[in-house]
């Protein structure tokens, strides 16, 4: 691809002022020349948002084969079957359902998972708000399943105001608690045993929390059903750290509340107890390390502990020894050769039904489920194909578990496996998808980083392909928070695989696929290794022959574009292209807002001399130097993000455009009408997928019509 061509779509490129901010930090004087930026809403900001939309829009529709591309898009991504999730047996069968081209998923009904012709419908927001803004953050079914209370909210912004549903007529019941729901800190709720109300995370009402205040410091109340809000009680939090995140579970029979806090987002954990006469008891404190935990059947509650064992193990605590905490816990499920599956992010790897104990085992992406007696006799492990994941789980009343899997070849199907054992059985909740993915296969191939640590790759291409360095390729990497980078069904990926594509992931340090360890490998002072992890795998791509740096493209969102932010400015020449969604750029200015003090567990505090030097050593923002060839780059965000401040993105782009000395496309999109990715309606997520192939398709010259 000849330079003129960029250079015609380059032209216009907006310019952006330099008005540079002076910090200082520990006698390190840091500037910063695009701080105005930050003001989201000024006029001036929003005028700079409109031109370089308009920038993007110029360069990406310029393309010829976007309007072929985007009718693919669509057909990958609205044409599949109806897809479920997020399932709660109580009562009834609970699940979200997504019904393309529905704008947004329902919240449905079922009388079993074999039954779909038992299905009603018991919220949907496409019926609430016709312009598909409005979103289910969650929901949770009172005891009995009579009533369910679901947390809504708008625009991306995760701002979810609670609402009661009559779960047979679907009816509103009256009942509104506004701010339950937020962005990182999330929301949560449980019923009391009689269904009379519930216990939920609030978060400060206008004018309650000082402005100077970092963190949203949220505690737990309890609504009566039929009261309005301003009636509600106090229960706890106003003892817990100001960036505390809260889940909230009640057993079955509702008599016990579980509360589970996490400090910010760095995987330290204490549990409380709400006994049924109101009083609550500490279980476990941050130093006990108990990193996932839940409210068994048979009078216990049942916690992933890492101290002492690294990889993990699972303890019992009787609700009648609450007072003695965890000094009273009997080991289950002793320490296994895997390590158990704690998304720190998601209090994941760990359910309890009946007589069982469901334990997630990680194998460095792929993952197991094995099931333990309660007095932790195996009893062998969910059947699911191998290089494959399971995702969710969800016993059932009498003994039979149902659990959802998926592999990146295979949509997600929900199966059952009766409490007696024997065979798993698919059920009628099953995705299917046009893209088919059968002439296509899962290779895993390793790296070596710098420091001897050896990484995985799984890699998605079509079978038979020739090693030859001629595949576009994409490099997808996350690396933090202990999330693992699971095999996952991309329909949409189809439209790039079928033009020759090839699609892998690098399983880095500061995910959780080797456990503990390797999170702990990846954050705070040792961030630079999910950096040398990910460079080391897109280097292997090219050693195996799939591209050559002139077709590899490299994409990461979220802590997977700080990721992507890292390889811009460390690695200009790693690849040809580069795409970051809501990405985190700025890591000297990040803790100072309220949602960003949640990552200081995770990633440091610039208060701490040797942290702000490692921080300021990789920050990807100052990292950015005059007259470097970057190469080609497309960054998107959302003007709600809740999570990742959108100045970010900002900034981050106007500095690279300032500074390349290449002729390569750096380019800007702002959804000004989401946020994080969250509650995005179909159609927006459709044409933000055609952009993004479109651009990787145009810098890596792939042809416009399907191979």
């Amino acid at each position: 691809m000849s330079s003129s061509r960029h250079d015609r779509g380059l032209a216009d490129r907006p310019v952006t002022a330099l008005r540079t901010v002076v910090d200082t930090f520990h006698g390190v004087a840091v500037d910063d020349p695009y701080r105005w930026l930050e003001s989201s809403g000024h006029a001036e900001v929003e005028a700079w948002i409109v031109a370089q939309n308009a920038h993007t829009r110029a360069f990406l529709d310029a393309w010829p084969g976007r309007a072929v591309l985007r009718g693919r898009v669509a057909e990958l991504m609205s044409s599949g079957s109806v897809a479920y999730t997020s399932l709660q047996a109580q009562g009834t069968l609970f699940a979200i359902k997504r019904q393309p081209p529905l704008e947004q998923p329902m919240l449905v009904a079922l009388s079993s998972a074999d039954d779909l012709s038992s299905e009603r419908t018991v919220v949907d927001p496409n019926a609430l708000d016709p312009d598909g803004k409005t979103a289910i953050d969650w929901y949770v079914p009172s005891p009995d399943g009579s009533k369910v209370a679901v947390s809504l909210s708008r625009a991306g912004t995760e701002s979810g105001d609670v609402q009661v549903f009559d779960t047979a007529s679907g009816r509103p019941l009256g009942d509104q608690v506004p701010r339950v729901n937020g962005g990182t800190a999330g929301g949560s709720l449980a019923w009391t045993a009689s269904g009379d109300g519930f216990y939920y995370t609030r978060y400060p009402r206008p004018g309650e929390r000082p402005a100077h205040d970092l963190g949203f410091h949220v505690e737990v109340h309890r609504h009566a059903l039929g009261a309005d809000s301003s009636e509600d009680r106090y229960e706890i939090g106003r003892e817990f750290p100001r960036i505390a995140e809260i889940r909230l579970e009640s057993g079955r029979d509702g008599r016990f509340v579980l509360a589970s806090i996490q400090k910010g987002d760095g995987g330290e954990f204490m549990h409380w107890l709400r006994d049924p006469k109101g009083a609550w008891r500490q279980l476990t404190r941050f130093e006990d390390r108990c990193v996932a935990a839940r409210l068994g059947e048979d009078g216990a509650a049942y916690f992933v502990s890492l101290l002492g064992a690294p990889r993990g193990r699972v303890l019992r605590v009787p609700l009648e020894g609450a007072p003695r905490g965890i000094a009273a816990a009997a080991v289950v499920v002793p320490e296994q050769a895997r390590p158990i599956e704690t998304s720190f992010a998601h209090d994941t790897g760990l359910w309890t039904g009946g007589d069982r104990v469901y334990v997630l085992y990680q194998e460095g992406g792929p993952n197991v489920v094995a099931v333990f007696g309660l007095d932790g006799a195996p009893k062998g492990e969910l059947p699911h194909p191998p290089l494959s994941a399971v995702d969710d789980l969800v016993p059932l009343p009498g003994g039979d578990v149902l659990y959802q899997v998926q592999s990146f070849t295979e949509p997600p199907a929900w199966y059952r496996l009766p409490r007696t054992g024997g065979t798993a059985a698919r059920t009628a909740l099953v995705e299917t998808s046009p893209a088919d993915y059968s002439d296509c296969e899962v290779v895993r191939e390793e790296s070596v980083s710098p420091d001897g640590a050896r990484v995985p790759l799984s890699i998605l291409r079509r079978r038979g392909i020739r090693l030859d360095g001629s595949h576009p390729t994409i490099l997808y990497g996350y690396g933090g928070y202990g999330v693992c980078q699971t095999p996952a069904f991309r329909g949409r990926l189809r439209a790039w695989l079928e033009r020759g594509g090839v699609f892998a992931v690098a399983h880095v340090r500061g995910g959780g696929e080797f456990g503990a360890s390797w999170h702990r490998d990846g954050n705070l002072l040792r961030k630079q290794n999910v950096f040398d992890d990910f460079a080391a795998c897109a280097r292997r791509l090219g050693t195996l022959g799939y591209a050559t740096p002139s077709k590899l493209a490299l994409m990461g969102g979220s802590n997977g574009g700080l990721l992507m932010g890292a390889m811009i400015t460390q690695h200009p020449d790693l690849a040809r292209a580069v795409v970051s969604l809501v990405g985190l750029y700025d890591m000297i200015r990040v803790e100072g807002t309220p949602n960003g003090a949640y990552n200081v567990p995770e990633f440091g505090s610039v208060r701490d001399p040797e942290m702000f030097r490692a921080l300021f050593a990789y920050s990807p923002y100052h990292r950015v130097r005059d007259g470097v060839a970057y190469p080609s780059i497309l960054m998107a965000t959302g003007a709600n993000d809740p999570r990742v401040d959108p100045w970010h993105s900002r900034k981050m782009i106007a500095r690279l455009q300032a500074a390349t000395a290449s002729p390569h496309p750096i380019l800007l999109r702002t959804n000004t009408g989401a946020g994080h990715g969250l509650g995005t309606p179909l159609s927006d997520q459709i044409e933000e997928y055609t952009d993004v192939l479109a651009f990787l398709m145009r810098e890596l010259d792939v042809q416009g019509d399907r191979g």
